[in-house]
């Protein structure tokens, strides 16, 4: 499973400045489907590779006994110029995609019978991210 959007309205985003002020209103900041779910704590972002790692973490531990549910998908293209490449000529190609997360977001969601597979399945998952999580119970 690939995190890639199938369009875009632009091909190459600016980066912007104010990171603090991205998703002024959020929508997942408390558990909607899932018991137990996990929460940022400070800005970053994640690209698509480490959102199908949490994916896979979280899956591998919960197996069939419960369900995922992911509310982040990478939809800002970040551009690299190649190596050994003199300034100017135009921005560089689409290199990979991420997504803005700002604190309080709520990554991801488990539903599960059992909340200790689900908290030890979380567990797994926040070893694999760039930035402070926490836990958080219905």
């Amino acid at each position: 499973m690939s995190f890639i959007p199938n369009r875009s309205k632009f091909r190459k985003h600016q980066k912007g400045r104010a990171f603090n002020r991205i998703n002024k209103k959020i929508d997942f900041d408390q558990l909607k489907f899932g018991s137990v779910g996990l929460k940022s704590l400070d800005f970053g972002r994640l690209n698509s590779k480490q959102i199908e790692s949490i994916r896979q973490a979280v899956n591998k531990v919960i197996k069939k006994s419960g369900r995922t549910i992911i509310h982040v998908f990478p939809d800002t293209a970040v551009s690299k110029k190649p190596v050994e490449v003199r300034m100017g000529k135009g921005k560089g190609s689409v290199d990979h995609w991420v997504f803005k997360v700002r604190p309080g977001f709520l990554l991801c969601e488990v539903e599960s019978s059992s909340s200790v597979l689900a908290i030890k399945a979380l567990e797994n998952a926040q070893t694999r991210l760039p930035m402070k999580t926490k836990i958080i119970f219905n």
